[in-house]
């Protein structure tokens, strides 16, 4: 039978980041194991309500509900309103647990796998917040009173993520945003390998520290920013 929408898991105990649960059943309740109940996805995380929300099968689409869940349900970095339908798009990113649990919603039915670090809810609550800010206009990036230049890649990739935080960008856009000299391939798009890309990913996070800007990768599809930086 044809996947009718998947669920990717980025990250949420005890699932193995990339996880695909498959929404083929009329609905899916997403929830906290429980002695008197086990919901169709079930996460460890005590944040997460015992049925937090539903997806249904409504007209070929994937409706969320939140069932009234405790700490709520965040898509897109906004927060869903309790019982009322959501209409769930490609790249939709579903946030619970206060973060510590992330979801990636996708009609799409690839062969998809996410490319990202599992981090551990007890990592999580250890981490220590970073005094992020970034000076536009400056082209620096202040973490934690120190100032660190960016350079032109570097302040075109964080510009585009930052715009669409906490939502997946697509692979396409990226190039189109950060390398716009580049002769154009026979898709419109630049010319740009996935290698060169992930080297910028991968010089971004060693310049200013994996835990500074979190970013997952979605392969094959694009890349996440998580976030709630200050900028100015």
């Amino acid at each position: 039978m044809d996947n009718f929408a998947c669920l990717y898991v980025i990250r949420g105990e005890p699932f193995p980041s990339g996880t695909c649960v498959n929404l083929n059943e009329a609905e899916t309740v997403v929830g906290r194991v429980s002695h008197q109940l086990t919901p169709d996805v079930a996460f460890t995380n005590a944040f997460v309500s015992r049925q937090h929300f539903v997806i249904r099968k409504e007209r070929d689409q994937a409706v969320l509900y939140d069932m009234g869940s405790l700490h709520g349900t965040e898509i897109n970095g906004e927060r869903v309103k309790p019982h009322k339908p959501y209409v769930l798009n490609n790249f939709d990113i579903i946030k619970l647990a206060k973060g510590m649990t992330v979801l990636h919603f996708s009609y799409l039915h690839a062969d998809q796998t996410l490319d990202i670090e599992p981090l551990s809810i007890t990592r999580r609550l250890q981490t220590v917040e970073l005094a992020l800010t970034i000076h536009w206009e400056k082209r620096e990036c202040v973490v934690d009173g120190k100032r660190i230049p960016m350079s032109e890649k570097e302040y075109l990739l964080i510009r585009v993520l930052h715009e669409n935080a906490n939502r997946l960008v697509p692979i396409d856009v990226i190039k189109s945003s950060v390398w716009p000299e580049r002769n154009m391939e026979d898709a419109g798009v630049p010319n740009v390998s996935v290698d060169e890309l992930n080297a910028l990913i991968y010089r971004l996070r060693k310049k200013y520290g994996k835990d500074t800007f979190m970013i997952s990768a979605v392969r094959g599809s694009g890349y996440v920013l998580e976030s709630e930086l200050k900028s100015s």
